[in-house]
């Protein structure tokens, strides 16, 4: 098949979050099953100095209708890989910027405009190259415009653009809500301007607009595609969703084991599977000691890797701090975000300087020796779509503490609901007393060697390749063309 797929991040040339891993991964896997895949994103700063893009190339210059104007950009080229384009949206003014969303206290304020701007780009771009893809595969807010584009564009000129059309929501959080007034820029007809079009709550919601006009909808796991049909994660939107429920399908999100591999792993001290455990103690010592705490340490060490915000349950991480006081466990933890959030960690950390350390900058090394040399890692996630460092820790041999929500239901199996089965811990979202009680219970798992040792062997056994979802997607592919 030919397939077009249109994102605002993709790894490994930049990255926010777990939209960037997913998509990188998906679009690999697809050229790696011989089809024929396109990718469009924009040519961010970040994108054009990642030191694994080969050499663009210019295509050609465009113009894009933007309310009353036109703006003009251009489209290089490159070929990373076997049956995998990456074309590259440039127009510097909006897309040359250190950050691809905003700074981190916030967002762009013309945020609205590029990425109208890119969906716009996207069209206009199949149209020149000619590519008639079978799909067209678009993912979250910012490329959530392009189904309507795409058959708006295709009425106007009377062109057969591209075939059927995919959007896979990510985080339904984020829904590219702006004021109403750049309904403007999109240059559509006014008729869309209501509640069964863009219109939101006196706004306009550009992932609405992906929900109502794309062919097929997709969400990142089982679980997280019930819940957002409920008024509590639904984000206002549970209503638009339910109207599609027949269309909402679920696919649960894989982890890319040529990155994430404990065998293979480059930013490990040692490295080590299922069979030999010995390179994991090793990691655990360099943990332990790049902490700055005593490497001999002999209690359960705990792991945290996320964003500093709402949704992570950060929140909930200084209300457990008794579980840390003295010799009893060790929290190490990799983040950044709102300062508000720092704040109570930070605290923690000054308050419990022998059990706490945290790291508030980007560390791609420090992430996976904490993913390695942990005994448990923490996810305290008030909502999840999928979540990818739970499979990530299973992979590594890391047993998850996880909230029982979205993904992490789906790819967690909790230890005392499962016996013998059971690959981690859940507990209730949101609430500071079930964490504590999932630390106790981590603890007298690991006072338990011969359970502590079979529970990790289970979760290492556990398949998180892409490899299935890909094949998910393929037959989705099918049914809709």
């Amino acid at each position: 098949m030919k397939i077009a797929h249109a994102t605002g991040e993709l790894y490994p040339y930049v990255k926010t979050g777990g939209l960037a891993d997913a998509a990188g991964a998906i679009v690999e896997s697809l050229a790696g099953h011989g089809h024929e895949v396109s990718v469009f994103l924009p040519a961010y700063r970040a994108v054009l100095e990642a030191p694994e893009l080969t050499d663009p190339e210019k295509l050609f210059s465009f113009g894009v209708e933007m309310g009353d104007g036109f703006q003009r950009g251009e489209i290089l080229v490159c070929r990373p890989k076997k049956n995998l384009t990456l074309y590259l949206v440039r127009r510097d003014e909006y897309f040359d910027r250190r950050f691809p969303y905003g700074r981190p206290d916030r967002d762009y304020e013309d945020n609205a405009e590029r990425f109208i701007f890119f969906s716009k780009a996207v069209v206009e771009a199949l149209v020149r190259l000619g590519l008639k893809p079978d799909v067209v595969h678009c993912h979250d807010w910012q490329t959530a415009l392009i189904p309507l584009l795409l058959r708006i564009e295709e009425r106007r000129r009377a062109l057969a653009i591209a075939g059927k059309t995919v959007l896979t929501i990510h985080n339904l959080a984020f829904q590219g809500v702006f004021s109403r007034k750049t309904f403007d820029l999109t240059n559509l007809p006014e008729e869309l301007l209501h509640i069964d079009g863009l219109e939101f709550y006196g706004q306009i919601n550009l992932l609405k607009g992906g929900i109502l006009f794309a062919d097929r909808l997709t969400t990142v796991s089982p679980t997280y595609a019930r819940e957002i049909l409920t008024p509590e994660f639904g984000c206002g939107l549970e209503g638009v969703l339910s109207l599609r429920a027949d269309d909402l399908v679920s696919v649960l999100n894989g982890i890319d084991t040529s990155v994430w591999n404990p065998e293979k792993d480059k930013h490990l001290p040692a490295q080590y599977s299922a069979g030999n455990l010995d390179g994991k103690r090793l990691c655990r010592k360099a943990l332990l000691r790049a902490s700055g705490f005593d490497e001999s340490f002999s209690g359960p060490v705990f792991g945290m890797i996320c964003r500093f915000t709402e949704q992570k349950g950060i929140l909930l991480v200084p209300e457990t701090a008794e579980f840390f006081q003295g010799d009893r466990a060790r929290l190490v933890i990799l983040g950044s975000g709102a300062p508000e959030y720092e704040k109570g960690i930070r605290m923690m950390v000054e308050r419990q300087p022998d059990a706490v350390h945290a790291s508030f900058l980007l560390d791609e090394s420090l992430s996976h020796l904490i993913e390695a040399g942990s005994d448990f890692f923490l996810m305290p996630s008030i909502f999840e779509p999928c979540g990818l460092n739970q499979m990530y820790s299973q992979h590594y041999g890391t047993v998850p503490v996880v909230s029982r929500v979205g993904g992490l239901t789906d790819t967690v199996v909790d230890i005392d609901e499962s016996p013998g089965k059971g690959t981690g811990i859940h507990f209730l979202p949101n609430s500071a007393a079930s964490l504590l009680e999932a630390l106790e219970r981590a603890e007298t798992l690991y006072r338990d060697p011969p359970e502590m040792r079979a529970t990790i062997l289970r979760g290492m056994k556990t398949d998180f390749s892409w490899s299935a979802a890909v094949r998910h997607y393929e037959n989705l592919y099918r049914d809709i063309l």
